[in-house]
């Protein structure tokens, strides 16, 4: 099946001649990237296996976080990063989604309304549980920006991990009320609407927000994690170093068409849900769809805010003694072994016999990209 490289070495070349001068920046940078990520214009290095003496080509990634091949480790390292850090307390997963009427004034000003997305969501958040009705305390919170749907469409929304417990300007722990309920989403939901366009106006004095978005409710959504909070934690790592689209996912690009799956969560009346649907488009549209979620260049699309903002890590520390959740987190598993000088990495194991290691024995230096090159097998 074809990958996301391939799509755009065939239709990159059109797509730059027809857009570029209305592309971003970096829509431009992750078409090169994603082009040479894994052939030799990064170059690598040569493997050889200590057991059966087999050879292997071991190219650069691009390292660019939009490229579906990427971030395999990076991914798995922040997941045991942000387990060390949980706290031994109850979690709710909270969503916090733009209006549709919104949509295309947040295209045309991401850097600008992202931030603001994420910031108003953890301002209401933080507002509304400092209320001693619901926790009576500062809370920390995880937020990750999430802008596509499973078919590429553009849908602008921010998932907050948040510990059901704060810290009181006394210095004490309090948990949330209920071990089901954080703070009440009808009441969030006017206070997120009037902060996040608040920020907004102020931002962009001269942009048109359409009036109909005072007169609906703004959609936020918030669950107990009863499947504990590490569920959640490995759903959010998926988006953290991942764009919209898995090469596993794309079925064939053929005659200036692209034909992928997708999982459809709105099933008509009497239909299961979660089915798997195909969908083809025009490349030149699908690229569109793909790019249209790279987020601008230097933005930082994970953030923590209130105790777990980097700027509290005293008071962080606090809750944690007192929720007395204990124990040290556990140490990385080991990356790599040493035996004759020699290193091999755990990653490294031999595909061939699946019992040598693989050693790296040469370089391949950085070279210009063959025609209908392909990147090696993985």
């Amino acid at each position: 099946m074809p990958e996301l490289a391939d799509i755009f070495r065939r239709y990159g070349p059109e797509y730059i001649d027809r857009f570029g001068e209305n592309m971003l920046p970096g829509h431009g940078h992750a078409i090169r990237d994603i082009i040479d990520c894994r052939t030799e214009v990064l170059g690598g290095h040569v493997v050889k296996c200590d057991h059966c003496q087999a050879l292997d080509y071991a190219y650069h990634s691009c390292k660019n976080r939009a490229c579906p091949k990427c971030h395999g480790n990076d991914t798995r390292g922040w997941l045991e990063k942000r387990r060390a850090e949980l706290l031994d307390t109850a979690y709710f997963h909270m969503v916090f989604t733009l209006p549709a009427e919104l949509r295309e004034v947040v295209r045309k000003n991401q850097r600008t309304l992202y931030g603001i997305l994420l910031r108003a969501a953890a301002y209401a958040l933080l507002k509304l549980a400092a209320d001693p009705k619901y926790v009576g305390a500062r809370i920390g919170m995880l937020a990750v920006l999430h802008t596509w749907t499973n078919s590429l469409a553009f849908h602008p929304h921010a998932h907050f991990l948040v510990p059901g417990s704060g810290v009181m300007p006394d210095g004490g722990c309090r948990r949330a009320t209920g071990k089901k309920f954080l703070v009440p989403v009808k009441a969030l939901s006017p206070i997120f609407r009037a902060r996040f366009m608040e920020m907004a106006r102020e931002a962009l004095p001269d942009a048109e927000f359409p009036a109909e978005i005072w007169s609906k409710e703004w959609v936020v959504y918030a669950k107990p994690a009863v499947q504990g909070s590490d569920m959640v934690l490995r759903y959010l790592a998926r988006y953290v170093h991942r764009i919209a689209i898995t090469n596993n996912r794309i079925l064939a690009a053929d005659n200036d068409l692209v034909t992928f799956r997708y999982k459809q969560r709105q099933q008509p009346k009497g239909k299961r849900p979660g089915q798997w649907k195909n969908m083809t488009l025009p490349a030149m549209q699908f690229m569109a769809r793909f790019l249209q979620h790279v987020v601008p260049q230097g933005f930082h699309k994970v953030r923590y805010y209130g105790i777990w903002s980097p700027a509290n890590r005293a008071a962080l520390n606090l809750l944690r003694q007192s929720l007395a959740s204990g124990g040290k987190a556990d140490d990385n598993p080991v990356a790599e072994m040493k035996e004759d000088g020699q290193v091999r990495h755990q990653a490294g194991l031999c595909r061939f016999c699946k019992q040598g290691w693989m050693v790296v024995v040469g370089v391949i230096p950085r070279g210009r990209i063959q025609e209908n090159a392909r990147s090696p097998p993985c």
